[in-house]
């Protein structure tokens, strides 16, 4: 068994009108977008960071910036499947996901988004786990200026 962590985090570029805010794969209408060379989902960008965790190999970095510059890719689940592509002799079968924002709403969005992540990672949607937390406004990411992502890959 192998078990990978991974966080990521953006702030929120409220300037930005033509991009659009994707978290776990979901796009949520009317929402800021994140700052970032790609779409900057956080929740992808976390378990990528997880997969790296068991693979060792790093993809957001390097790979990911030479994606995003060179080839024009900004989509986080290209990120995704290329970090997966390293996985030897294990496969995930289970991830969880804590999300820390107050802003917006992440539970009405859950179910959705294990679906996407499940279908990404090959895994039965119960097998995604999902929470979310404001934090009591302690951080930024509380007080509405970003959005925090950990998460945890199992592998067997």
């Amino acid at each position: 068994m192998k078990v990978g962590i991974g966080q990521d985090s953006h702030k929120f570029d409220f300037e930005n009108k033509s991009k659009k805010f994707i978290l776990g794969g979901v796009v949520y209408e009317g929402v800021a977008p994140l700052a970032g060379n790609s779409d900057a989902d956080v929740v992808l960008h976390a378990i990528t960071n997880a997969v790296s965790g068991v693979t060792c190999v790093n993809i957001l970095g390097k790979i990911a910036d030479d994606m995003c510059s060179k080839r024009g890719i900004t989509d986080s689940s290209e990120y995704l499947k290329e970090a997966l592509k390293y996985l030897v002799d294990v496969k995930i079968v289970h991830v969880s996901i804590s999300i820390e924002c107050s802003y917006p709403k992440i539970t009405p969005k859950i179910p959705e988004m294990r679906k996407v992540i499940s279908n990404l990672l090959s895994i039965p949607e119960n097998s995604v786990g999902i929470t979310a937390t404001t934090g009591e406004g302690l951080t930024q990411f509380g007080q509405g200026q970003g959005i925090q992502a950990f998460c945890i890959v199992t592998a067997l």
